[in-house]
């Protein structure tokens, strides 16, 4: 009973969410190049295109890594992969840390 307990423990510590870890001050820093199709203020100026204002930073940056990988193909990806391929790991960890965090 008590080894079933504890890989309950165990498997439900490695399946928990983990977090963007950023820096949202470089995030905001890296982020002028968003603001032109997703607003100085996180909401989108381009119809279709997502608000990032508030948006979870795990969303966030595993999407701009899957941009970046090419695994991510679907609807503006022709735009958003130039984009994310520019970016580094904590660039990306930076950028989501700074858009999760605006009110």
């Amino acid at each position: 009973m008590k080894k079933t307990i504890g890989l309950a423990v165990i498997a439900l510590v490695a399946s928990a969410p983990t977090f963007a870890a950023g820096d949202a001050a470089a995030g905001q820093a890296k982020s002028a190049i968003c603001a032109s199709c997703h607003g100085a203020n996180g909401i989108a100026v381009i119809p279709g295109y997502p608000n990032l204002k508030g948006q979870n930073a795990q969303y966030i940056e595993s999407s701009l890594k899957a941009y970046k990988n090419k695994e991510r193909n679907g609807g503006n990806a022709a735009v958003m992969q130039p984009m994310a391929a520019m970016l580094n790991d904590a660039d990306m960890a930076n950028l989501a840390a700074y858009y999760s965090t605006m009110k």
